[in-house]
């Protein structure tokens, strides 16, 4: 490696020893001065990690200053946050006050943050396992940008996840191992912080063994760190290998317990049960009490030599995990502890772990404290020609360039999704740059989806190719699926999880690869809630994609209630950096698709979800185009009431044939009735909150795009609500300008039947709309 070249092997060691050390007192002083000096004007813990961070100094020091290159790209585990600043602290990119603020405003987040922190962070971490995932996914985007002949082979990088060994218990680590072994997975490397205890308690001991069968059969190298330097050594001694026999038997409980009490529990221990074996005891004597704690916790995570010695072996792209046994707490007084996960320590023992390290009162935030002028000089050399200060920023990826106005079907009656379908479809067969820049994936659901008709015209992605056997037999099929290097379907499984977090990568290619992907995912609308924590994930890493939830509410109809959707709105309005639209008709979905192929690409853009459905309805005739810029910013009138008027119907999606209906039922008795179409309760919400923040912020502001719909009516009007999803979702608009509402949506469980009975089950039909107007008005 880089690091190596103009030193021996015994200098670089030194050196990461001295690094290790400096890492554990920067990230550890952190948190102290966050909990114990600095004000506390709520009287509550401000928290931190000071055991989780300590057993991964050795492993950090060794990654990033030894074997780390610039183009490779690392997700840090959550808990460790403290060290990646101030790695980030001795390369001069991080600044001593905003450590100072660990975890108060405008400070070092808690854990690493691609949007909230100053630093270079490569992924966000924070809900564990995603951030082990998402590397995974990302090399897939890598390969598929150098198949697509976006990014040189030569600049290919290495994606590394370090994980502490408790995130092995989440599920979707092993469905992505799974997509991984698929996808002929490369250029990946997770390494395990094995120390053994979880927030409540020290691991199972059984599982020891199990992981390596599990990423072997998935196709990766286990590599497994357990023994330092030192131990090692130790065990070719005389009575050695009876040494090493009980250290691989000891229940890790026993291991814990005796790390936090020390030498002479050490001892003790030992004797009682090596005592017999004269060589062994002989051995164990020949080390002092502090020197036998030494040797005992000199386990493979802790030792720069045995980890620079492991990663230069792996110099290839086989997926590799390292399983690097770790003390949990490592170097602090509370090493080993059953509690030390949230637990810290107290002035008294920082004080004498700072007395300890030789560094001044006073001197706690120099970057070499407590050590001489010459040590400090050569570490300021020897990190400046490390790889890892060579990284440049992420890269400005140029603009993708968005036609006009996009083809809207022809047709007198269409669903939503068919129109996507089409829509994707003339892009694909069309010459726009665009569409050779979009990437669609589907966790198995692209037929049902109506992305088929993109997938066989761009056909899907695989390095290596692969024939569509269906085909080349003459078997009658509506797809054909060749596979090949240039396709543009990444197919998935059915976990929804591994579709967001591939849709996180794919969304995040313009800043992690200086190239610009326009993703485009589907999946059953019911379902995006079971990858939510996936898709909270991508947003707050703010990511770029289109989700397409379809089909969606009871809509679906005889598909049943586990089908049909219902709080999906809900999670539309609530979800930052996420806009949401529900077009009712294939023209507002042509326009929606356009604004959100831009809106994805603009620096204060977002992520767009468009919720869409199977059902089939008559597309409205329009005079001119003047609807399209208010269905943009959230809502139209469809039917415009007249000035003053006493009530209006309000709606959204599907529903809007009923909505009509009762429109047209209703307007004779109730002259000047109005018809609001609102195609995104998120933005039209979002807009309503901002003016209503720019106000108590003594900011002068414009009316609200809802202030200026409703204004057309009387005040104290009615608004009667209606949608296939929570009825909350449109209900608040009562509040904008004081208006009494009757809020009509599907707020329980759907079951099976056909549309008909089903909408007048719940409330949904024409009829429902007028009783609703009819309550609302003589409240009977």
């Amino acid at each position: 490696m880089a690091s190596t070249t103009s030193r021996s092997r015994q200098d670089v060691i030194s050196a990461l020893e001295h690094l290790d050390t400096q890492l554990l007192w920067l990230s550890s002083w952190m948190i102290h001065n966050a909990n114990h000096i600095r004000p506390k004007r709520d009287g509550l813990k401000v928290g931190g990690h000071q055991a989780s961070c300590a057993s991964i100094t050795a492993i950090m020091a060794a990654l990033y200053f030894h074997a780390l290159r610039p183009q490779d790209k690392v997700s840090v585990k959550p808990h460790a946050g403290p060290i990646l600043h101030a790695i980030h602290y001795l390369l001069g990119n991080q600044s001593r006050d905003l450590m100072e603020r660990f975890r108060g405003l405008g400070g070092v987040q808690s854990y690493p943050s691609r949007t909230k922190d100053r630093i270079p962070v490569d992924f966000s971490t924070g809900s564990v396992g995603l951030g082990v995932a998402v590397t995974a996914f990302t090399s897939l985007v890598q390969d598929y940008l150098i198949s697509h002949g976006q990014v040189k082979v030569e600049d290919s990088g290495r994606m590394i996840a370090l994980m502490g060994d408790a995130e092995l218990d989440e599920g979707n680590i092993y469905e992505c191992l799974i997509e991984g072994y698929k996808h002929d997975l490369r250029n990946c490397w997770w390494i395990v912080d094995y120390n053994r205890q979880s927030l409540d308690a020290t691991t199972a001991d059984r599982m020891f063994r199990r992981f390596d069968d599990i990423f072997e059969t998935c196709g990766w190298r286990v590599v497994t760190l357990k023994y330092g330097k030192r131990q090692r050594e130790a065990f070719k001694k005389p009575g050695g290998q009876a040494l090493e026999g009980w250290i691989d038997s000891c229940p890790n409980a026993d291991f814990a317990a005796l790390t936090y009490q020390g030498g002479p529990a050490w001892r003790a221990r030992l004797h009682a049960d090596l005592g017999a074996k004269a060589q062994t005891r002989k051995l164990i004597d020949s080390y002092d009490d502090e020197g036998l704690a030494r040797l005992m916790t000199n386990l493979g995570g802790h030792c720069v030599e045995t980890l620079i010695d492991a990663f230069d072996a792996a110099q290839d792209e086989v997926p590799t995990l390292f399983i690097a046994y770790t003390v949990k707490g490592h170097g602090l007084p509370l090493a080993g502890h059953k509690d030390n996960h949230s637990g810290m320590m107290n002035p008294s023992q920082m004080e004498q772990f700072r007395a300890g390290l030789g560094i001044a009162e006073g001197q706690e935030w120099e970057k070499w404290a407590g050590l001489g002028d010459n040590v400090a000089a050569d570490l300021q050399t020897f990190i400046e020609a490390s790889p890892i200060a060579c990284s440049r920023p992420e890269a400005q990826a140029p603009t993708v360039a968005v036609p006009p106005r996009l083809p809207v079907p022809d047709g007198t009656e269409q669903s939503t999704q068919a129109a996507f379908g089409r829509i994707l479809l003339d892009l694909a067969k069309s010459g726009e740059e665009m569409a050779d820049r979009i990437v669609t994936t589907a966790p198995d659901v692209t037929q049902t989806t109506n992305l088929g008709g993109f997938v066989n015209q761009r056909g899907l992605f695989r390095r290596q190719e692969l024939a569509d056997v269906f085909h080349n037999a003459k078997i009658p099929s509506a797809q054909r699926w060749s596979q090949h290097a240039a396709g543009q379907h990444i197919e998935l499984g059915i976990a929804e999880n591994n579709f967001f977090i591939a849709l996180t990568s794919l969304g995040l290619a313009a800043p992690h690869f200086g190239t610009r992907l326009l993703p485009v995912g589907t999946v059953y609308d019911p379902f995006i809630a079971r990858g939510l924590d996936a898709l909270n994930y991508g947003c707050y890493s703010d990511a770029r994609f289109l989700l397409v939830g379809t089909p969606s509410g009871i809509s679906l109809a005889a598909e049943g209630g586990a089908h049909q959707s219902i709080n999906t709105p809900l999670i539309g309005m609530g979800q930052p950096n996420l806009a949401y639209f529900e077009p009712a008709f294939a023209d507002e979905l042509a326009a929606m698709m356009r604004w959100a192929f831009e809106h994805m690409q603009k620096p204060d853009g977002s992520s767009v979800y468009l919720r869409l459905t199977t059902r089939a309805i008559s597309q409205v005739v329009r005079d001119d185009g003047a609807w399209e810029a208010d269905a943009l910013k959230g809502g139209y009138w469809l039917r415009k009431p007249s000035q003053g008027a006493e009530a209006a119907i309000v709606f959204t999606g599907v529903v809007a044939p009923e909505a009509l209906a009762a429109w047209e039922q209703l307007a004779e008795d109730m002259p000047g009735l109005g018809l609001l179409n609102v195609t995104s309760p998120d933005l039209l919400h979002r807009d309503w909150s901002a003016q209503r923040a720019a106000r108590w912020n003594g900011v002068a502001s414009k009316p609200s795009h809802a202030e200026t719909l409703l204004s057309d009516l009387a005040p104290g009007a009615g608004l009667v609500t209606v949608l296939d999803g929570s009825p909350g979702a449109l209900s608040w608009l009562g509040g904008v300008m004081g208006m009494r509402v009757s809020p009509l949506g599907t707020d329980r469980f759907g079951q099976t039947g056909d549309l008909p009975d089903l909408y007048r089950t719940y409330r949904l039909d024409s009829e429902a709309i007028v009783d609703a107007a009819a309550e609302l008005y003589l409240g009977n």
